[in-house]
């Protein structure tokens, strides 16, 4: 997607250095900086302070993380530790993981001498695929959009949208998973308006969302979280789709907090609730959300504080609770899959259930 009119993918590949080429999101929307990851230290510190952010995009700079330890010592051992060093840096996102294993699995039973150049391959061969995955995503989704506009009869009044947390391009390699098909339906031509929810406590779709979409054109307008349920209840939302940072077998939903109440105001005024995700990021090995996925558990600064730019220009965060409040930071929730409308995947469009997702088992 685009920046400024120019092309960028949220990660880029240096071939001629070997580093990765970064987008770092703590600046955004205010600065658009980029940062050079060379080392995995460097790839699990990004992970670990959401330089880079999102299920898809977490998967990719791991993927690198671990060609650049296998660039300094080949051994097993330097191998399982890089892997555990960044397997622990976020532990709700399943791609994490299956790209760890993707790039474990093709080194392992290479000679040490080969291994750090399979390893750039397979991360590479990542980026690409996450890049058309994403695509296809967006193509399957644009038929419930087209669906949705065509059931409103007046195609001259804007198809609303609701989206929570960022699921665009910054949170995969390019195009993104719930946004694909915000943006190819705005390509096309479609009459499409974005209501975009903030995502206390980082904010992510106030400084990421309502950036991007801004980047691009893309009618949207940024609301507080506690206003989503009035919207839907007003009719003023057609459907919501939002992205997942791990489903389980049966169809149950862990993606940013906040997901769950929107998923509850939906199904209570009858509007198609979707989620958009690769099917990498379905965990075959679990089927109860609450019970099975876990929870992670951020600083509590996060909520008593708020970041910007204060009056000198400067970025800083300012303090808006009282000295010393208690808070509570859960990053994600667990939305059951009976609120689940559709989940749909680069393969077609799938009922949240476990007889629907079987099709999709490796």
């Amino acid at each position: 997607m685009k920046i400024q009119g120019q092309p960028h993918r949220a990660i880029e590949a240096d071939h001629s250095r070997r580093v990765a080429r970064i987008l770092d999101q703590t600046f955004l929307p205010h600065r658009v900086e980029w940062r050079d990851l060379e080392t995995v230290e460097g790839a699990a510190e990004a992970i670990k302070v959401m330089r880079v952010r999102g299920a898809p995009l977490i998967g990719a700079t791991a993927a690198f993380g671990l060609f650049f330890a296998l660039r300094e010592d080949a051994s097993d051992t330097a191998l399982q530790r890089a892997y555990t060093m960044l397997h622990a840096t976020r532990p709700t996102a399943v791609n994490l993981r299956w790209a760890l294993d993707r790039v474990k699995r093709a080194v392992e039973p290479l000679g040490v001498g080969h291994r750090a150049e399979a390893a750039w391959g397979e991360a590479l061969a990542i980026c690409e695929e996450d890049v058309r995955t994403n695509h296809a995503i967006g193509k399957n989704a644009l038929e419930l959009f087209r669906a949705a506009q065509s059931k409103k009869g007046d195609t001259s009044t804007p198809l609303n949208v609701m989206t929570h947390c960022n699921a665009g391009w910054i949170a995969c390699v390019d195009w993104g998973t719930a946004i694909s098909p915000i943006y190819q339906a705005h390509d096309a031509g479609m009459n499409v308006h974005v209501w975009v929810s903030e995502t206390r406590p980082r904010g992510q779709g106030a400084s990421l969302t309502a950036w991007e979409l801004r980047e691009h054109g893309v009618p949207h307008t940024l609301i507080v979280d506690n206003n989503a349920g009035h919207l839907l209840q007003r009719g003023l939302v057609d459907l919501v789709i939002v992205g997942a940072d791990r489903v389980t077998a049966q169809g149950d939903v862990a993606n940013k907090i906040g997901t769950y109440l929107k998923a509850l105001a939906a199904k209570a005024h009858q509007v198609p609730f979707y989620v958009a995700l690769p099917v990498s990021t379905i965990d075959w090995n679990i089927t109860d959300g609450l019970r099975d996925i876990p929870i992670e558990q951020r600083s509590a600064r996060e909520v008593t504080h708020m970041p910007g730019i204060v009056s000198d220009g400067r970025l800083d965060e300012v303090l808006i609770t009282p000295p010393d409040t208690a808070a509570r930071n859960d990053g994600f929730d667990v939305t059951p899959a009976g609120l689940v409308t559709a989940l749909v995947t680069e393969h077609g469009i799938f009922a949240a259930n476990a007889p629907s997702l079987a099709e999709l088992r490796p």
